[in-house]
């Protein structure tokens, strides 16, 4: 076993003050038990992986699988890890639930569709849509950054990218809402969110295989490999986790790289000072810096153990659930110098935000281009943004997979259009 010192204290986890702060915690985790089988809000036990090192080896792991019916406790189909109400929902056979060679079909058939070139030119859209957000409050001197703007702009782009008609783009916003303001919370809030996802998304999908529309659910149904193409639940499926995982890994992005540049504010002047004079290297490297220091995703989506087998030196079982902490693998000191500094030109920043190996998240173009054009448009256009609130005020919101902000209120020198 790994434990250098099993009598010391283990800190609280999943507590109200750790969500707040969950580095300390998974710094004693890191020196002490870097794999460490926990027992979660849920009730569920699995294991913690929060070394660098053995994080990037569990993610590119082949014996650990995505699909839940490895999990040991899977056998009445009754599990409580995954999204809530996906399995009743007929939508478990998307990216992050499958393995090779389903998973390897299915990600070059959505590959085809979900292209750099689309996303390319997806960007004045983004551009459009960010500005749209910001006049609705600059006049007024003060925003809530989290609602206002860093979640409904990654909800109309990927609508818009998806082809949902504009008149329904708000009723998908309400029921994203819901699963937002669940996700800590009950799982039956999320799961009726998600029944009114997947009806909407089907009914959608039924209409647009009639004609032949320049979007992306229409070339997902056009998408094809030597004649195969993805089924009608493998459509709705990856439209759905698209849309659940395209939104919220990107509020994440933008309230909390916001929050960490207003919390950082020499860092901060110097990403202000490179977009005056038209220079945008930092601003590339300074997203990639973000998602290291204080990343969207806390931990990476399930996996289970399809065999026995060791990480870091620790037995995992068959069927073991396995937790990759990647929140605490980008703050590891034997990876990174200082990682706990905030220091947007970190050269040789390979970082976990996104996941590594084949699971590696296919929409990390897009949210990357929707962080950039976010946070740059905040610097440019309301330069002395700052928080209204102290920071021991914020709360962020309870769960497992995601880690945001409930609310991040700001004031401003108000400006016109």
């Amino acid at each position: 076993m790994h434990d250098k010192n099993a009598d010391s204290p283990v800190p609280a986890l999943f507590s109200w003050e750790f969500a707040a702060d969950p580095y300390p915690a998974y710094a004693w985790l890191r020196e002490h038990a870097p794999v460490r089988r926990t027992e979660l809000p849920s009730g569920i036990e699995a294991w913690l992986v929060t070394r660098y090192a053995d994080a990037r080896q569990a993610l590119a792991d082949g014996r650990l699988s995505k699909n839940p019916v490895h999990h040991a406790d899977d056998a009445q189909g009754k599990s409580k890890t995954g999204i809530p109400g996906e399995r009743s929902a007929g939508l478990m056979t998307h990216l992050l639930n499958i393995d090779p060679p389903d998973h390897t079909r299915l990600r070059r058939l959505v590959s085809k569709a979900f292209t750099p070139r689309r996303i390319a030119e997806f960007a004045p859209r983004v551009q459009e849509l960010t500005d749209d957000l910001i006049d609705a409050f600059a006049a007024r001197g003060s925003a809530d950054l989290i609602h206002e703007f860093a979640f409904p702009l990654p909800i109309y782009a990927i609508c818009d990218l998806l082809g949902v008609p504009r008149e329904d783009q708000d009723g998908l916003r309400d029921w994203a809402g819901m699963m937002i303001r669940h996700g800590g919370g009950p799982r039956g809030g999320v799961a009726r969110a998600v029944k009114k996802i997947r009806g909407y998304l089907a009914e959608l999908i039924h209409r647009k295989r009639r004609g032949d529309g320049d979007d992306l659910i229409s070339d997902l149904i056009r998408a094809s490999d030597h004649g195969e193409h993805l089924t009608e639940e493998e459509v709705v499926a990856m439209c759905f986790v698209l849309l659940f995982a395209g939104f919220e890994t990107t509020i994440n992005l933008i309230g909390n790289g916001a929050h960490a540049l207003l919390r950082h504010p020499e860092q901060r002047a110097a990403l202000q000072s490179s977009l005056a004079d038209d220079e945008y290297g930092l601003l590339e490297a300074g997203v990639e810096e973000l998602l290291r220091f204080d990343g969207p995703v806390e931990m990476a989506t399930w996996r289970y153990a399809t065999q026995a087998l060791e990480i870091g030196g620790v037995a995992i079982a068959e069927g073991d659930p396995v937790l990759v902490v990647l929140a605490a693998a980008d703050r590891d000191p034997e990876r990174f110098a200082d990682p706990d500094a905030l220091d947007l030109s970190r050269s040789d920043n390979q970082h976990l935000g996104y996941g590594h190996g084949i699971h590696y998240c296919i929409g990390a173009p897009l949210a990357r281009l929707e962080g950039r054009t976010a946070l740059a448009t905040l610097l440019r256009r309301l330069p002395d943004l700052r928080l209204a609130a102290e920071p021991e005020e914020l709360r962020w919101r309870g769960g497992l997979i995601m880690r945001g902000l409930r609310t991040l209120p700001v004031e401003f020198t108000p400006r016109q259009k």
